[in-house]
């Protein structure tokens, strides 16, 4: 076999039909082509009548996946999409996703009140859901259905509720922590573009440092997450020690 056909017929194995994109990516057959009819994916290549798909159009929905994933809204995919070179390479795809991954893992349902309820054990009242919902736990939208931020934090919220934690309490204090980390999310993510991300692109974004760089982002959301709670724990013991110890 000559250096050419080995090439053509490695190049043949890259290829996918639609059913087995849909089970590499784990998105359906018609969720794909829905993606692909919202200009989301680039055509496929055809053999004859058959349309075949590449790793790129497997990085894209493992892309779109992510964003959705985030919370993204469609529109806010498309825009997304929309704004990354039509060349961009695979590698260049899969680093996007590794620096969109959440740092914390967050698994949105789409439920109604009934559920909510069945969920929480009783009937939630209106000041119980509009605490939750200051809380970031859930969203109520427009035609009834809820929004829920994963199962984990919705029983954190009702323990609080249960306790006899006043709601407005939960909500002054939420607030309190959603300015500070917010501030903090931003500071930490101005320092990754300006000292990460800036000076690889400047450099021309090399290929050998785009798998060092999706290491490197791996790596650290767990270690930073963890180096918040640390440092907030060790922040609120100071603050105890400075205001109610006795100096005498």
């Amino acid at each position: 076999m000559t250096r050419a056909m080995g090439a053509a017929s490695s190049a043949e194995t890259d290829l996918f039909t639609i059913d087995q994109l849909a089970s590499r990516s784990g998105i359906s057959v018609r969720t794909i082509r829905f993606y692909a009819g919202k200009g989301l994916l680039p055509p496929p290549k055809l053999r004859g009548r058959l349309g075949l798909y590449g790793h790129d159009h497997l990085a894209r929905l493992e892309l779109i996946a992510e964003l959705t994933g985030l919370g993204f809204t469609l529109a806010a995919i498309e825009g997304f999409l929309v704004a990354l070179p039509e060349s961009i390479a695979v590698e260049d795809l899969v680093l996007q996703r590794a620096l969109l991954a959440p740092w914390i893992p967050e698994r949105l349902e789409t439920i109604d009140a009934e559920e909510l309820n069945r969920r929480a054990g009783r009937a939630l009242s209106e000041e119980e859901l509009a605490s939750m919902e200051a809380l970031g736990v859930l969203e109520r939208r427009p035609d009834g259905s809820i929004l829920l931020h994963g199962a984990a934090t919705l029983s954190s919220a009702l323990a609080s509720l249960d306790i006899g934690i006043p709601p407005h309490l939960l909500r002054r204090s939420h607030e309190l922590i959603s300015r500070h980390t917010t501030a903090l999310a931003e500071d930490l993510m101005a320092m990754f573009q300006d000292e990460v991300l800036q000076p690889y692109r400047d450099r021309g974004r090399p290929v050998a440092e785009r798998a060092r760089l999706r290491e490197l982002f791996t790596r650290l959301k767990p270690i930073t997450v963890q180096g918040v709670v640390t440092a907030f724990g060790r922040a609120v013991n100071r603050t105890i020690r400075e205001r109610y110890t006795d100096p005498g």
